[in-house]
């Protein structure tokens, strides 16, 4: 039987190309066998050779820019990841076209595009963590190790890992919170310890009997005494409320280098350090009180039942 018209390349024609005609010259493969094969070996010679370039060249490239960036490493593997699978998608596309098979590469295209609108349909939920995930890498909101709070302050927590779909969080009852990453970045997200130093805040309530300025004095020393607050931005004091029963004073004070044990422990100690020369000065740290005015009036009435006997 004769070979089918348009599919048997005639040697020394373009349709074997040199490697074909070699092929059939040779007696190995003749007609369309040796066109196959001359297109095989041409896909196996273009993959390899992107993908040489792609690890010697490329990813080398990626891995210094995740470097200049300051990215951790558990946050970098992702990242090349999915660089390895882009060169290698890239290395078949072109590996597919150097070597003729352009008609099976647009068939092999149609059937992926509808295969990833089902999954994308199926999976948009996860799709959208993984997006906030790249989001996270590239902005930064926080790092491994900083405390965060979101949700209205309800979730709080110490950031153990990062990956493309979720965040851990440790929180601090010593519970692993697995956090999607889209509710990290469709929300407000706090990040109190990203800078250098945090500015705390506490409210001293004192009688309205007693000296304000000497009140304020007292709080700005023992601010000053304590060695993880810091100098220069200088604590300061301010009368911010006018309450039922007492005077507030606002005290407000620096530390460096914060995290939540520092944060509790500091003033904790400086709150109590306050409390105590209140206490030795005779300042008064007064409790609601209430009083009730008004008088009782009883009122006789006349009994129904009849007096017993």
């Amino acid at each position: 039987m004769s070979p089918a018209i348009g599919l048997t390349p005639v040697p020394g024609q373009n349709g074997l190309g040199p490697i074909g005609r070699t092929l059939e010259e040779t007696g190995i493969a003749n007609g369309a066998v040796a066109a196959s094969a001359a297109s095989v070996l041409r896909f196996a010679v273009a993959i390899v050779a992107i993908w040489l370039v792609g690890r010697t060249v490329v990813l080398p490239l990626i891995r210094r820019a995740l470097d200049r960036r300051g990215l951790d490493e558990h946050a970098k593997n992702p990242l090349l990841m999915l660089s390895r699978f882009g060169v290698l998608f890239f290395g078949l596309a072109v590996a597919f076209g150097f070597a003729g098979f352009g008609n099976f590469l647009v068939s092999m295209a149609g059937i992926a595009a509808a295969g990833a609108l089902a999954i994308g349909l199926a999976m948009q939920n996860v799709i959208s963590n993984f997006v906030a995930g790249v989001f996270i890498y590239t902005d930064r909101p926080f790092r491994i190790g900083d405390w965060i709070e979101w949700d209205n302050g309800d979730y709080a927590g110490v950031v153990e890992d990062i990956s493309l779909r979720v965040t851990r969080v440790r929180t601090f009852d010593n519970e692993l919170l697995t956090v999607p990453n889209s509710a990290l970045t469709d929300d407000v997200l706090k990040n109190p310890v990203d800078a250098d130093k945090l500015r705390l805040k506490f409210v001293f309530g004192i009688g309205y009997d007693d000296d304000i300025e000497r009140a304020t004095e007292i709080i700005v020393d023992e601010a000053e005494r304590h060695p993880d607050i810091m100098d220069d931005p200088a604590p300061s004091v301010r009368l911010t409320e006018l309450g039922d029963s007492d005077v507030g004073l606002q005290s407000r004070f620096w530390i460096a280098n914060p995290s939540r044990a520092d944060f509790v422990r500091t003033r904790g100690e400086y709150v109590t350090a306050v409390k105590r020369r209140f206490d030795e000065e005779g300042i008064d740290i007064p409790y609601p009180v209430r009083t009730l005015e008004g008088g009782l009036r009883l009122e006789e009435r006349q009994s129904i039942g009849q007096p017993a006997e």
